[in-house]
Order: structure tokens, then sequence, then C-alpha cells
């Protein structure tokens, strides 16, 4: 375990973004080869596949751990901080690669099952889809996997406690940029000419009001309007501005409702003053939708083992690129406590040690108990 410990800080002291892991997948591969553990690597990139057999089942269970970090400095005090400028481990990726690499050591050494492991290393969770990168290259025609599972720390809950629910669990994340243009003039002579700033923030103003008025009440979704740009003088009305931001839903249906309004919206408060709007809408992350057998599995499985488990009431409006796995197998995305800590993506958020043997017990917990499991056609 001081060995474990080591090695997350290590991670967390040399953090590395999306898609330029090499050194976090050097340590993996390095790790699993030598525990006797296949290792293949590229997919997606910079991720690594380790597959481990034992017995004659032939039941194939994957388990998958993110190791990229966030482009953002840290600010925490601790003597592992990281030395990349501008490049933070700050959502606790560095523990979920050292609670699998763990849990593989403990498989590959104790043996006591009977199947085929598939441990999944991935790149460029943080909203570059490395989950779906790998997909593309292979990873489930090359290793078919009967089903999937993943852990993310969650400062909510307390430190090893396990929470998960059949269903949605984490929402579908889109990105919205508007520019609004057309106008542009002297401040001291705003009849000569359109305010792109007074009808972005009318439209900043309209678009808060989407949800609340588009869907229905019951229905679970978030708009958030992140960052507001335009104008370089005190004395000037300039000739665009652009807002962007996030909408976050847990069905399809309400995605088309959110960005049809959102265009027609964008248009319309534009044109009113004389201006009209660009529009780019991407849909970068579905929702992560758990199978209800594989998420009663992972609790029934942690509980078995002694951890405290239960499933969770709500999902949170978060989003997570494990959905396209989900989408491509029957599986299970588990929240395990980490407080307590800062909250994910807190410049000074620092992994609490203290979880990774928690971690280890949870998802060796589930590797076993899956591959014991047939569930029906």
């Amino acid at each position: 375990m001081e060995q474990l410990v080591a090695l997350r800080r290590d991670l967390h002291a040399h953090p590395e973004l999306g898609y330029k892991e090499t050194r976090t997948s050097d340590i993996v591969a390095r790790v699993l080869t030598e525990q006797g553990i296949e290792v293949h690597r590229g997919l997606g990139g910079t991720g690594v596949v380790g597959v481990l057999k034992r017995g004659t089942g032939s039941r194939v269970i994957g388990l998958r751990a993110d190791m990229d970090a966030l482009p953002m400095q840290d600010n925490g005090s601790q003597p592992w901080k990281s030395t990349h400028e501008g490049i933070c481990h700050a959502c606790g990726h560095d523990g979920h690669t050292v609670m699998l690499l763990g849990a593989a050591i403990q498989l590959a050494q104790q043996g006591d099952f009977d199947g085929t492991l598939v441990f999944i290393f991935q790149p460029a969770e943080e909203g570059l889809a490395g989950a779906k990168a790998m997909i593309d290259d292979g990873l489930f025609s090359r290793f078919p996997c009967d089903a999937v599972y993943a852990l993310h720390n969650w400062p909510e809950l307390p430190l090893g406690e396990v929470q998960t629910r059949p269903g949605p669990i984490m929402a579908a994340a889109d990105r919205f940029d508007i520019t609004v243009q057309g106008g542009g003039g002297h401040a001291a002579q705003p009849h000569l000419t359109h305010d792109t700033l007074l009808a972005t923030s009318e439209l900043v103003v309209a678009l808060n009001t989407l949800v609340a008025r588009a869907l229905d009440p019951c229905e679970p979704a978030l708009l958030s309007v992140t960052r507001m740009q335009g104008g370089f003088s005190h004395n000037m009305i300039p000739a665009e501005a652009s807002i962007t931001g996030t909408v976050r839903t847990f069905s399809p249906a309400a995605q088309d409702i959110i960005e049809t309004r959102l265009r027609a919206m964008a248009q319309h408060v534009s044109a009113a003053h004389g201006l009209h709007a660009e529009v780019n809408y991407l849909r970068y992350y579905p929702a992560t939708v758990n199978s209800a057998p594989e998420a009663q599995l992972a609790l029934t499985a942690v509980q078995q083992a002694g951890m405290t488990a239960s499933e969770a009431r709500q999902p949170a409006l978060t989003s997570e690129d494990f959905a396209f796995m989900l989408q491509a197998k029957p599986g299970a995305y588990l929240w395990i406590g980490s407080a307590p800590s800062q909250p994910l993506h807190h410049s000074a958020y620092d992994f609490n040690d203290a979880l990774i043997p928690q971690g280890i017990q949870a998802l060796t917990a589930i590797a076993r108990h899956a591959l014991r499991t047939e569930f029906p056609c």
C-alpha cells in the first residue's frame, strides 16, 4: 500500500492532459507487465488494456479507470503538487488509476476467480471522449466484455461509502457558443448603431428561463451560461459579443427541445435588436445510464465485501464519458466516498489516499462477483 500511495502521489506531481498521457500509460503498462498481465497499448491513442485470465470460465468483465488531468493550475500545498504549469489532477484520476492497478495486482497474485478480466486504462475523459476513441479503435471487438464497471471518487459521500443506481446516474453534457453580430459604434451615439452587449445580456436572462418553461417540470435538466465576452473600450459598442454555456439533460427528447428552443431564442432576441446570431451547439457526452442487473450486482458485491453501499436517490448533473461504454455494453458506474476532501475540479483538490485500499476492495469484489453471475440474454 505504501508503494501504491507513493505511485499515486508521483502521478499527481506529473499530470498529463487528454491524449498526452504517455508517462502515465508507460507506468501502467510496466506495472501490469510486472504482474504477468497481458498488455495492449495504443487504443484511443494513449490507452492501455490489461487482460488477465484464470480458469476455464467464458465470462469477460471490464474494469475501467481514467488517467487524464485537467488544464488548470494546482494551488495545493502538498509536497507532491503538480510540477507541470497549468495542469492538475483535480478530479482524482491519479487515484482511479492507482486503485485499478492495485486491483489488478491483487487479482493477478491471488487468482481466485474463473474467467477473464479486462483492465481498461482510458485517456482523455475530461471533455475529449477518450472512451469513444478506445471503442472506435476496437476496444470491445478485441476484448468482448460481457459487462463493464467504473468507480469515481465522490467527495459528497463519507470515505469508502459506495452508491449507484439503475438507470441514469450522470447527465448528458452539451456545450453552446452563441455570437451576436451586426452592431458596433460610438457609445455616445447608441441611436446610430445596434447594441450587441445589450442584446447578449438580454439573451443571457432569456436563456435562464428556458428549462423552466420549455420542459416538463418533472424533467431534470440544467442550463448555465458560463462565459460572456465583448468589447475592449469604455467608449465603444462592440461589433459582436458572445456567450458560452452548458446544458445537462437525461433524455434525448429533452436535449432536442432545449437545443431547438435555444437556437430560436438566440435568433429572435438578436433580431429584436436588429442583429443576428450564430449558434454552435455540441452534444459531446450522452447520459451515463446503468443497466439495472449490473447496478444491483455491484451493490451486492460491495456489501458482501463488508463495505457500506446503497442506491443513490438521484443522479448527478455532472457528466462522464463512461457513458459511451455503457451504450455499448451492460454495466454500472459507481461513486465511492472520498470525504474529507476539496470538491472535484477545485484548484487545491488532492485525492484522499485513505480511499485507495477501499477502492481496491470494491473493484476486486465486483470483478469476482460478476464472473460468478450469469444474466439471461
